[in-house]
């Protein structure tokens, strides 16, 4: 993996928006009751794909299609970044290859069968998925895009954050569920851009799979033991060296570890709370509210509903339990 990233610098956030303005309607930002307290979610949960990752999508196929026209790209993915990749690559014009492993969502493996894409299902892990994925790209000699550890993926992620601040100006604390990273690297960079950094951003990792909390404690990604948890889109994620490791150190950012029980019961807690269907990986920073992992003494507090794909078996397994309190 290529540890000589960079952040995305102000030109290249502008060409984000640009085609994240062109080609997807903003998401609201809406005041949800969590447990009593008026929170704002940016609901990233209606984007076209079910997530937030079409947005950096976009921006990397734009950018690959103007070096290249004729260009085709290749990824890994949990899921969410590939349906991003497989409808980014439509609206642009690109050929495009997803690899995911053989056991990825089955409703984000559904959903990608729709798209005009090859689609590889291989390994039990997204590292595997990453490393068949880089291989062939180098087999090919096709552009990879990372669904993190991207230039213009951080790019196309800092625009959630730009959209959430325009609807919600007095936000003042902000809770993003962390994978590998991207999508709170992107709310870095546009709170830097936007001189908005008095306002507080802290990380949700599942507990079950924290790969960047430990390996900013001096870990290695092979030496983070993970257990399995609903919150898929963010299991496994992160690379050593990656750009995103070093914006999240850079700026302090403080990650808090969420018990897969308390994952589980946010996305019950949220369909009877709000009507809204949110998957585990966005359940992730709303449970970090609910059960008082974030230190939220300051003000307004808000988070990212990442995406909605979650399989519609295991939502009526959660539905199905014991009712919320």
């Amino acid at each position: 993996m290529n540890s000589h990233v960079l952040p995305p610098s102000p030109a290249q956030l502008e060409a984000a928006r640009r085609v994240v303005a062109d080609h997807l309607t903003p998401t609201p930002t809406v005041a949800l009751s969590v447990r009593g307290r008026s929170v704002y979610a940016k609901l990233e949960s209606l984007q076209v794909t079910g997530s937030f990752k079409i947005r950096g999508a976009l921006a990397a196929i734009d950018a690959a299609r103007r070096e290249d026209p004729s260009g085709a790209v290749i990824t890994s993915s949990a899921g969410n970044h590939g349906l991003g990749i497989a409808h980014a690559a439509g609206l642009l014009g690109a050929r495009a290859t997803v690899v995911v492993p053989a056991n990825a969502s089955a409703v984000k493996v559904k959903k990608l069968r729709d798209y005009d894409i090859e689609l590889i299902q291989i390994g039990s892990s997204y590292d595997d998925a990453q490393a068949h994925a880089l291989a062939l790209a180098e087999e090919r000699s096709v552009r990879y895009i990372s669904p993190f550890n991207n230039t213009h993926v951080v790019a196309g992620q800092s625009t959630v954050f730009d959209e959430m601040l325009e609807q919600a100006p007095d936000l003042e604390h902000i809770v993003v569920s962390v994978g590998g990273g991207g999508l709170i690297s992107g709310t870095l960079m546009s709170r830097a851009a936007r001189g908005r950094t008095d306002i507080r951003v802290t990380g949700a990792q599942p507990e079950n799979s924290a790969a960047l909390f430990h390996v900013l404690r001096g870990a290695t990604m092979s030496e983070v033991h993970h257990e399995p948890t609903i919150a898929d889109g963010l299991a496994g994620g992160g690379d050593d060296g990656a750009m995103t490791n070093a914006l999240i150190e850079h700026y302090a950012v403080p990650l808090v570890l969420v018990p897969e029980a308390d994952i589980r019961h946010a996305v019950r807690e949220i369909v009877e709370s709000s009507g809204l269907v949110m998957e585990g990986s966005a359940a992730t920073a709303h449970a970090a509210i609910a059960v008082g992992l974030v230190d939220d003494e300051v003000g307004r507090l808000g988070f990212i509903a990442s995406g909605r794909n979650i399989a519609h078996d295991l939502l009526l397994e959660l539905l199905g339990g014991p009712a919320s309190v």
